[in-house]
């Protein structure tokens, strides 16, 4: 059974970081990208960041370019979302998703796609 769990989330100040994790387990883990997407209420999902699985391919949305580092440890089954110049429009549930057929990544959100519980990112002005 495929599982995603993400965690790391919580409340920080605008211009403060935080650090994302993805544990997953129910298949096998580098023949896959990774991706990081968020909601925020009121709002579509949107792709943050996407890895792909042997070769580490990143992508990044234009809206978290510079500030956002993806990274993923295949000996641990994990993916780790580095955010750091939070701003207050960062807030959002941001899930991970185990990109089923999306070769090296993408930033879109597919039917296709394995998705963890989310984790709240909250940044204060």
């Amino acid at each position: 059974e495929v599982q995603l769990v993400e965690s790391g989330g919580g409340l920080v100040q605008a211009g403060g970081s935080l650090r994302l994790s993805c544990a997953a387990s129910g298949f096998t883990f580098d023949d896959y990208a990774i991706g990081w997407f968020r909601q925020a209420p009121g709002k579509e999902r949107e792709g943050v960041s996407c890895i792909s699985g042997r070769y580490s391919v990143t992508d990044y949305a234009e809206s978290v370019k510079g500030r956002f580092t993806i990274s993923r440890d295949n000996a641990k089954n994990a993916v780790y979302l580095q955010m750091s110049s939070l701003k207050p429009e960062d807030t959002a549930v941001y899930y991970c998703a185990l990109e089923f057929g999306a070769g090296l990544g993408s930033l879109v959100p597919r039917s296709s796609y394995y998705w963890g519980q989310g984790t709240q990112v909250t940044v204060s002005s």
